[in-house]
């Protein structure tokens, strides 16, 4: 069986902002990858109010289409926190997809959503096992916390960078077809939306930080032993 990624976010696309160039890295190298996203219940959200379904669909199309598989759960933005349903329905869907590796959002962020979402992603991805009583199911080797950008995340230091330069490209498109859904028009390959322009810069400062075009940056949610000596491969400390 290959290793299995699971990314984790609150709303649809966090994880395809936060870190897109390491789930296509991920694809890359023959990983499973699973995106979940918390909030599938968009009906009190302006912007495709009406076109829910549009939304959900073409997400998924479009992960699918790009060798991830993107799950909703049926919560509502503003509308779920942090109690015994809500810990229950992301623990079995940690114990379904049993993931080798897992990304969630960073915790302290503006966003409520935000807050929650990466709450409840710990909890369930370090106890899953005890909240559904199957001792079969085990924690992720490794837990990395990932941002949300400028004006959502707080105090987000990272410990880990990745080299997405060759993702790049497919990267910022699948961020850039994702907005062309909530805005119900045909994407525009040589156009930069706000959401590309903000992730391009972030992505362009995290390259700057570890000395590569583009990259992206976590932080280790555990304290893991590092190969100094271990040139290879693309994660690099600051």
């Amino acid at each position: 069986m290959p290793p299995t990624l699971l990314a984790m976010g609150a709303h649809y696309d966090d994880c395809i902002f936060g870190v897109p160039g390491i789930l296509l890295q991920a694809v890359k190298k023959g990983y499973r990858v699973v995106i979940l996203a918390m909030i599938g219940d968009y009906s009190n959200w302006a912007p495709v109010r009406g076109r829910e379904s549009k939304l959900i669909e073409g997400t998924i199309d479009i992960c699918q289409e790009l060798g991830a598989e993107l799950r909703y759960l049926d919560f509502k933005s503003h509308c779920f926190d942090v109690d015994l349903s809500t810990k229950l329905a992301v623990a079995r869907v940690v114990a379904d997809i049993r993931p080798d590796i897992a990304l969630m959002l960073w915790p302290h962020d503006k966003h409520d959503d935000h807050r929650v979402a990466s709450q409840l992603s710990e909890i369930a991805l370090r106890t899953a096992g005890i909240l559904l009583e199957d001792p079969t199911v085990r924690p992720p080797q490794r837990i990395y916390a990932y941002d949300n950008g400028p004006r959502h995340t707080l105090g987000f230091e990272p410990d880990t960078y990745v080299d997405i330069t060759e993702e790049w490209g497919t990267a910022i498109h699948w961020l850039g077809r994702f907005m062309a859904l909530v805005r119900d028009e045909p994407y525009q390959p040589d156009a930069r939306d706000y959401a590309q322009q903000k992730k391009e810069a972030l992505a362009l400062y995290r390259g700057v930080a570890c000395g590569r075009p583009f990259a992206e940056a976590l932080r280790a949610v555990d304290i893991y032993p590092r190969n100094i000596l271990n040139l290879d491969g693309n994660l690099r400390h600051p």
